[in-house]
């Protein structure tokens, strides 16, 4: 088990702000040196847990920092719910489970999410952020990869996944598993949340200069890298259906009615017990029926330098009528130290309403990538047990491998 965080072995309590990295930064509310901002990094998060910008219920552990983000766990309470809501301004999501909520349910123990329901989580970490510090969600890689909608919500908050500066109040999970049926309980960790000040955003001139000196996208398996030209700036990637490095297998199709996932089990189940794998078929098309869920692989490498993050676009109708990520967020260091070839993103794929055809190389979804506040002094595979550091195609870290 990770050991709580020590404010002073941090070297980051109260105003003394973030040390090493890149250089030092003012308190846990400065923009740095540079007075440009960005994402914070894994120095500058312990500084906001010291200074107590975020506190939690129980201790929180060294294990839940990471390179540009903090996971959060689950509480004790979750509610089942008659459905998704936002507090709305002007209403605490308490007051909403009031209305809304079904009946409690204790996490002690742990218990089950049956798919098809919603529920609401309150999580043990809490906020006071200072005015200048928003923070953002997403779900974990891993349980976004086993089709679990999990969004965060707040008091007072008029959209999913975001917290605004000055924001001072409870944490709340909306955890919708919609393919399996998963088992959670108190301590478990389903999101990760991610703080900025300033504006992390690089427009595409920006990016287009990266990609040339850092190969953020691309690798032996294709020629160069399509970047829109807009003014946040986004990188293309694309599928693999021929099965590139992989034989002929170009996916996993989840099986309706498995049994039950615990979501801390690690290298635990059977995959063929969850999936159907599917095979490249070149007198075939890959069509995407709307009633599945699919995991997919890019056909280009992807990384990830330790001054920068990236997050997938997960839905763009210009690309088609198709959801291609759930987790989508990319830590500094991903890909950077996976061997030669480097490390491809896997795709969480769902298609709205109608079947679709996906073809080989066919552009699917856009990487955004954004500036850390400093170089973090952790990085994605150095040391933290990273799942998926090189990885090819990859089911979640709760199945053995294929």
């Amino acid at each position: 088990m990770s050991q709580p965080i020590d404010a002073r072995a941090s070297g980051l309590a109260g105003a003394e702000g973030a040390t090493g990295g890149a250089g030092a930064t003012g308190g846990a509310g400065g923009t740095g040196a540079t007075g440009v901002g960005g994402l914070f990094p894994s120095q500058r998060i312990r500084g906001l847990i010291a200074a107590g910008v975020v506190g939690a219920a129980q201790p929180i552990e060294a294990g839940q920092v990471q390179p540009a983000s903090l996971d959060l766990r689950l509480g004790v309470r979750a509610w089942r719910v008659r459905a998704s809501f936002l507090a709305g301004s002007g209403h605490t999501v308490a007051e909403r489970l009031a209305r809304f909520g079904m009946h409690e349910i204790d996490l002690s123990a742990g218990a089950v999410f049956e798919r098809g329901c919603v529920y609401v989580v309150e999580l043990m970490e809490h906020l006071a952020l200072p005015p200048g510090i928003m923070a953002f969600a997403n779900p974990k890689s891993s349980i976004g990869r086993l089709d679990v909608f999990t969004r965060l919500i707040t008091d007072r908050g008029t959209a999913f996944d975001r917290v605004d500066e000055a924001y001072c109040g409870p944490l709340y999970a909306e955890v919708a598993p919609r393919t399996f049926s998963i088992v959670a309980r108190a301590g478990s960790r389903l999101s990760q949340l991610r703080f900025r000040d300033g504006a992390p955003a690089i427009d595409a001139a920006t990016l287009r200069r990266l990609q040339d000196r850092e190969g953020l996208v691309g690798g032996a398996l294709v020629g160069g890298a399509t970047i829109r030209d807009d003014a946040t700036g986004a990188i293309g990637v694309s599928l693999d259906v021929d099965g590139a490095g992989e034989g002929d297998l170009v996916g996993w199709r989840a099986r309706k009615f498995a049994g039950l996932i615990d979501v801390d089990r690690v290298n635990h189940y059977d995959p063929l017990d969850f999936w159907e794998p599917i095979r490249a078929n070149p007198r075939a098309p890959f069509i995407l029926d709307p009633d599945d869920f699919y995991i997919l692989v890019t056909r280009e490498t992807v990384s990830v330098p330790a001054d920068h993050a990236a997050e997938m676009i997960a839905y763009d109708t210009l690309s088609g009528e198709f959801r291609v990520h759930y987790a989508g967020f990319f830590d500094p260091g991903f890909g950077m130290d996976g061997g030669t070839e480097g490390s491809r993103a896997v795709l969480e794929v769902r298609s709205h309403e109608v079947p679709f055809v996906i073809e080989h190389g066919q552009l699917v979804g856009w990487l955004k990538y954004e500036r850390l506040a400093e170089v973090p002094d952790l990085l994605y595979g150095q040391g933290l047990g990273s799942n998926y550091q090189g990885q090819k195609l990859r089911l979640a870290k709760h199945f053995k491998p294929v």
